[in-house]
């Protein structure tokens, strides 16, 4: 057991690879994908919904956007080494954990509140 721990934490990546984001933060995700023998970088931007495993060699994270319509969810596991790069959009102000409400929402209902940046130095 202790050689498949050792081997998960091998495969973490350094903490400055990894951009902090919250749940409600938006967030564009340049994701490796091969096809054949061809390889491209995909971008998928969207609203993170979820996040689980915080900082375990497991941890994902779900992002969901709407397309066409149609609401598009993919799931993307953080420590990947397909992960490219997280680059956070727009930060949000959210009260729950997980955001699954929004998966009901749609248009107008489905954002979440920005987060106030202060430019003086008061809270």
């Amino acid at each position: 057991m202790k050689a498949v721990q050792e081997l998960a934490q091998a495969q973490k990546k350094p903490e400055n690879e990894i951009p902090k984001f919250n749940i409600g933060d938006t967030v564009r995700v340049h994701f490796r994908i091969v096809e054949g023998e061809k390889e491209r970088t995909q971008v998928f931007e969207g609203v993170v919904i979820a996040r689980k495993g915080q900082e375990s060699p497991g941890a994902k994270f779900t992002v969901r956007r709407v397309a066409f319509g149609e609401g598009v969810e993919r799931v993307f596991p953080l420590h990947s080494p397909r992960l490219v790069k997280v680059e956070v959009t727009r930060e949000a102000k959210v009260r729950r954990a997980k955001l699954y409400y929004l998966r009901e929402r749609s248009g107008k209902a489905s954002r979440v509140k920005a987060k106030e940046r202060s430019s003086s130095g008061r809270k």
